[in-house]
């Protein structure tokens, strides 16, 4: 993996079960299932994974990025403006957080160190 390239892209969706018919029907991606609530893609053309979500959905792709060292990349986004808007939390295969650049954008940084 790349430093600082997009790594991973992630959906919201309301029912994944629905949502993953959907993709595999129109456009024939397989899904690994993580739990009750996230589930993985592949066959796309990029890494990607849909999370469920109770909300309305307004923007519903999160662009992750990879970087090796979090921390080091945390403190270079904050001092170049950015907002961590969810701190580094484990999941299975490594961590990450969430940010917005100065324009509002949210993304993510994850890492499997």
């Amino acid at each position: 993996m790349v430093n600082n390239h997009i790594n991973y892209i992630e959906f919201r969706a309301r029912n994944l079960n629905a949502i993953k018919a959907f993709y595999t029907n129109v456009f024939g991606w397989t899904f690994v299932d993580f739990g009750p609530d996230y589930c993985s893609f592949s066959d796309s053309g990029v890494r990607g994974g849909f999370t469920r979500t109770d909300t309305i959905i307004e923007n519903g792709a999160l662009i992750v990025l990879y970087h090796s060292d979090l921390r080091s990349v945390k403190n270079k986004i904050l001092r170049s403006g950015g907002i961590i808007t969810k701190d580094i939390f484990s999941f299975p295969g490594g961590q990450r957080f969430h940010f917005k650049d100065p324009d509002g954008n949210e993304l993510a940084v994850w890492s499997d160190k």
